[in-house]
């Protein structure tokens, strides 16, 4: 069974931004989320991420990739907390079947409280 198209619903669905790059720092994809909360800087899908980012960011992102390299157990770092959004941010590694280092993504999670009604359908 080819899940591809399952896996790309999921992504596509999910409330949170979620922006998928090669290892050039090449986005390749973004959901809805994503493309809604970046829309101010146009278009970055085909666009190097590394030129979203000052310097430092530059380094740390880098330094995270290397750290994704060493190990295949290394997939998931904390990179950031946005106070104003109560959200966490992750640098996600991206792997073939053989574990090789293919990618990464970022991962966007809230930690407020969803007070929407449960099972509302309308």
């Amino acid at each position: 069974m080819n899940l591809d198209i399952y896996f790309k619903s999921i992504i596509e669905n999910d409330n949170c931004s979620i922006v998928i790059c090669n290892l050039n720092h090449e986005i390749i994809y973004m959901n809805k989320a994503a493309i809604d909360s970046y829309k101010k800087y146009g278009d970055l899908v085909k666009k190097n991420l590394l030129n979203c980012h000052n310097d430092e960011s530059k380094g740390k992102i880098n330094t995270v990739i290397k750290w994704f390299m060493e190990d295949i157990n290394n997939n998931r770092v904390h990179t950031f907390y946005n106070e104003k959004q109560m959200k966490d941010v992750y640098m996600i590694a991206l792997r073939d079947d053989n574990h090789n280092l293919i990618g990464y993504y970022e991962k966007h999670e809230f930690r407020n409280r969803d007070l929407s009604k449960f099972y509302d359908l309308k």
